[in-house]
């Protein structure tokens, strides 16, 4: 399952891949926002990754202004690896590189088809290993070093 989460500013892209995905047949937890209204980012992302930290989900897919703001909260979870993703290109190396479980997305900033290329293509990527892995070894040391 996927946790999905925006706040208002996207809020209607987040609703657009939601009926999109569901729509593959890909179960989806909506922890909100659920109107345009605004609101606080870092309530909607922290609501996505606990749903990853307690085993609801197994990814997530973050939604705001510039996909910039989710992503500072997404990463202050120790296990969570997540980047702002503005094209398919970048999607694909975030998961083959950094075998990322969360994707945040710009929705002022793309079009609802780029999005839905960008979320394909992120989660039909596969990690290539090698010398990534020792790189992920490496976050999780800092990870243990600096997130008491």
């Amino acid at each position: 399952m996927i946790a999905i989460a925006s706040d208002h500013g996207g809020y209607s892209l987040k609703e657009e891949l939601r009926e999109y995905l569901e729509s593959k047949g890909i179960s989806i937890k909506d922890v909100g926002t659920y109107s345009d209204e605004r609101c606080d980012y870092p309530i909607y992302a922290k609501k996505a990754i606990e749903c990853i930290l307690n085993k609801e989900c197994d990814k997530a897919i973050l939604v705001c202004g510039t996909g910039f703001g989710m992503t500072i909260v997404a990463n202050k979870y120790k296990g969570i690896r997540c980047a702002s993703c503005w094209n398919k290109d970048v999607a694909k190396l975030l998961k083959e590189h950094n075998n990322a479980n969360v994707i945040a997305l710009p929705g002022r900033f793309i079009e609802a088809e780029e999005a839905k290329e960008i979320v394909n293509t992120w989660l039909n990527a596969e990690f290539i290993g090698g010398r990534h892995t020792d790189r992920l070894q490496m976050i999780e040391e800092i990870e243990k070093e600096n997130m008491k």
